[in-house]
This record gives C-alpha cells, structure tokens and sequence, in this order.
C-alpha cells in the first residue's frame, strides 16, 4: 500500500512538472510570437512594432526567458528607429546587448551592432563603421551562419559610403548584399537594397537604370504592404523625374508618397518631401510656394540640426553608459558566480549530509533488523536444541528398555535353549530305552521265546513308562518354574 501511495505522489509531481513545462513552452512561443510580428510592421507602422515589442518584453521578464528579452528591446528600439527617436532607439539596444552578451548569443551581439550602425548614420560616419566592422569581426570570429545579417551589413556599409558621396564604393557594397539577398530569398531587405541601388544610379544621372530598380522595389513594397519603404522610393522616383522634367509625374510621385509618409509616421521621410516639393515647385517657376516650402525646410532643418545634436550628444552619452554598464555587469557576474558557487557548496554539502543520514538511517534500520533476526533464529534454535535434548532423553530410555527387554528375552532363550537340550537328551536316552524294550519283546514274542501273556503285560508297563515320561517332558517343556528334567 505504501509502495503504491509513493508511485501515485510521484506520477502527480511529474504530471505537475509537465504541466508546467507545457505552460512556460507555451508561453515562450507567445513571446516569440509577438516580437515577430512587431518586427514585421516596422515598415507598415512602427508604433504598433513597440506595443508587440512591450507585450513580449513583459511576458519574457516574468518568465525570466533571457532570449527573450534581449530579442524584445531589439525590437523595442528598431521600432523607436524608425519612428526617428535616436536617444531611445538607443537605450533598448544597449539593454538588449548586455542580454545578448551575458547569454552568449553571437548573432543576437551582432544584429546589435548593425542597428546601432544605423543610428550613428546621420551624426557620425566613423562611429558607424566601427560598429559595422564590429559586426563584421563578431560575424567571423563565432563563425555565424546567418546571410541575412551579412547581407544587412554590405548594406549598412553602402549606406555610409552614399552618405560620404563615394558612390563607387557603396555600389559595390549594394551589390554584394544584393547577391546574398537573392540566395535566401528576403523580400524586405530585397526591397531595401534595389531601393539604395536606384538612389545611387539616381545620383550618378543614370536614370533608366535607378527607374527599373525602383520600379521592381515600389511593387514588391505595395504587394507586401510595407508604407515607409514606399514613401521613400515615391520619393526618389519624383526626384528622377524633376530631373528629367517630367513634373506631372513628379507631383504624381510626391501625393501617393506624402500618403504612404502619413501612414508610417515618420517625421525624417516628411521633411524630405518638403525639400523634394521645394524643388518641384521652383523648377516650375511657382515661387510663392516655393517660398513657403523653404520656410518650412529652414524651420525643420533649424529643429533636426539641434535634433543631430541631442541625438549624437545622447548617442554618446549612451555608448558612456554602455561602457560602465559593461563594466558594472562584469563585477556583477563576478559577484554572481561567487555567490553561485557558494551556493552550490552549500547545495552539495546539504545533499552529502542528506545522502549520509540516509545512508546512517539505512544502516541502523540493517542492523535492528539483523539483530531482531538473530534474536529469532537463536530462540529458534535453543527450542530445536530443547527438542532434540527430550528426544534423545526418549531414545536413552527406550535403548535402555530395549536393553531389558533383549536381556530377558535372551535369558528366555537360554532357559528355552537348555530345555530343549535337555528335552533332545531326555528323548534320546529315557523315551528311546523303553521303545527299544519294545522292540526286543516283540521279536522275543515272535520267535516265541516268551509267552504272549507275559509280552503284553511288559508291553503294557513299557507303555506306560513312556506315557510318564512324555507327560513330565511336556509339563518341563510348558512350565516355566522347571529349568530341567
């Protein structure tokens, strides 16, 4: 019964430890899930990106899912990315690197790195491609099979080259991120390339060139529902047809764009429109409203500059605080793993004293049972010993009887012996005398040597001779008071 309690306790926790199990699985899908999805609205709508970011951060803290938290301020600050908040773009990622880093988890450190590039992209140039290089070393160094984060880096490097005007470089750079993009099959950073392609083919007058790229670009954007990236290649399409003159095709560009920028929100994307309008209007010769689009630059360009500022200031002051975070994070795993291993010497030492009192308790319940063992099979054995004594006691008594009774049957046997003996030598000697009395008066009779009267009557005495005889015989033979004749 005890035996069948202990198997049904153990079948209820193991039945709760799957449960549990099930449920935290479950509940990590949820997390993975949801940063997903936001990832994927950062280019439909990048506030809704950070509610699905903030949902699974929450999730994931409660759960205390590493993975996912880290995955969850990555995508928290690509949200604030691309709706123009550098300064807190830049505090999710930081968080998200120390995640990252104290999970050792190569790739995730690496896409950091590549979005933190992305930020120092309009402030600082050089600050850019030391994180893109970082990337780069990390992506070699741990040998991280991953195309996409490399084609996102020949991107990110040809981003800064187009920054720097140094369109050769950055075609080659696009081009190479190109060509891995069409191997994995990554329609949203395909997008993004034949975007920058066509704005550097744009820049170096080649028109037809920049149109078939941005033209294979805008459709697969619309077909996949992406705002920003649309806005941004109406974008570019209006600035080719300015050039070429083509102004109805331009104002075209520039209202199907403007609706795109409004509906992702991004003020940076908005403000370009100002200035690529600006142009419209003053190569149609419509100054007023020329006008009006240059005051409204002027006012907006006054607004970023000190934007750029903060934002470079907060960057820096950001990659500070990364540092001492760094730093207070190492003395903090340090401390940690003292603590850890103080624990696990506690832990293993309260184990060894369980598995010894057991051990103890083991032995000392062996031992009673031993004890109470012997105590019995020696009980047993003095009253096999008692037994065997009252058993032998009956064996001497019935051999010593035995020994009686042999003695006076051989008594009896030596009487009986004798009697016979004397019995044989009596009938041989006193019975065979009166026969052969006998005898002799029957051959004197027949040769008539005595007469017949005389014969019978000697018979007659010889007779009865013999019947005395055998009737002592018998009474010697049958009483057993006589020992002889």
């Amino acid at each position: 019964m005890k035996k069948i309690f202990t198997f049904l306790i153990l079948i209820l926790v193991s039945s709760l430890a799957s449960a549990t199990l099930i449920n935290k699985a479950q509940d990590t899908t949820e997390v993975v899930n949801l940063y997903i999805r936001g990832y994927e609205m950062r280019m439909t709508d990048a506030r809704q990106t950070i509610k699905y970011a903030d949902r699974a951060l929450s999730i994931a803290k409660k759960l205390n899912y590493s993975k996912g938290v880290a995955n969850a301020y990555r995508v928290r600050g690509i949200g604030e990315y691309y709706i123009g908040h550098s300064e807190k773009a830049i505090e999710n990622y930081l968080s998200s690197l120390a995640a990252f880093q104290k999970s050792n988890d190569a790739l995730g450190e690496a896409r950091i790195y590549l979005n933190i590039s992305s930020l120092y992209l309009d402030v600082d140039y050089d600050k850019c491609l030391e994180y893109l290089n970082a990337a780069v070393n990390l992506y070699h160094t741990k040998h991280i099979d991953n195309k996409n984060i490399l084609a996102s880096i020949y991107l990110n490097f040809g981003n800064v080259y187009q920054l720097q005007t140094n369109y050769s470089k950055a075609l080659v750079s696009y081009t190479k991120s190109y060509d891995i993009i069409r191997q994995i099959n990554n329609p949203a950073l395909s997008i993004t390339v034949m975007q920058n392609l066509g704005v550097i083919y744009s820049a170096t007058a080649n028109y037809s060139k920049a149109k078939e790229y941005l033209f294979k670009a805008i459709e697969q954007a619309k077909i996949l529902d992406l705002n920003q990236p649309v806005a941004q290649i109406n974008l570019t399409l209006a600035e080719i047809y300015i050039a070429e003159g083509d102004f109805k095709k331009a104002e075209e560009c520039l209202t199907e764009g403007k609706a795109y920028s409004a509906l992702s929100k991004n003020e940076k994307i908005d403000h370009s429109y100002q200035i690529t309008s600006y142009l419209l209007e003053l190569k149609r010769k419509n100054f007023e409203k020329a006008l009006n689009y240059l005051q409204s630059i002027y006012r907006q360009d006054s607004i970023d500059y000190k934007s750029r500022n903060s934002a470079a200031l907060s960057l820096y002051q950001a990659n500070y605080r990364q540092e001492e975070l760094k730093r207070k994070n190492e003395q903090m795993m340090l401390k940690n793993e003292q603590i850890m291993l103080k624990q696990e010497y506690a832990r293993n030492t309260m184990i060894g004293t369980v598995i010894l009192a057991a051990f103890l308790t083991l032995v000392i319940v062996l031992l009673v049972s031993n004890v109470k063992r012997k105590a019995e099979t020696n009980k047993k054995l003095t009253e096999l010993n008692t037994e065997i004594s009252n058993q032998k006691d009956n064996l001497d008594r019935i051999n010593h009887h035995l020994e009686e009774i042999i003695d006076e049957r051989t008594k009896d046997l030596q009487l009986k012996n004798k009697k016979l003996s004397d019995y044989s030598s009596h009938l041989s000697h006193q019975i065979r005398g009166p026969i052969a009395t006998l005898k002799g008066l029957m051959n004197l009779e027949r040769e008539g040597l005595v007469s017949q009267e005389e014969c019978i009557q000697m018979m007659i005495k010889c007779v009865s001779e013999i019947d005395d005889k055998i009737i002592d015989m018998s009474d010697m033979l049958h009483n057993p008071q006589r020992a002889g004749m």
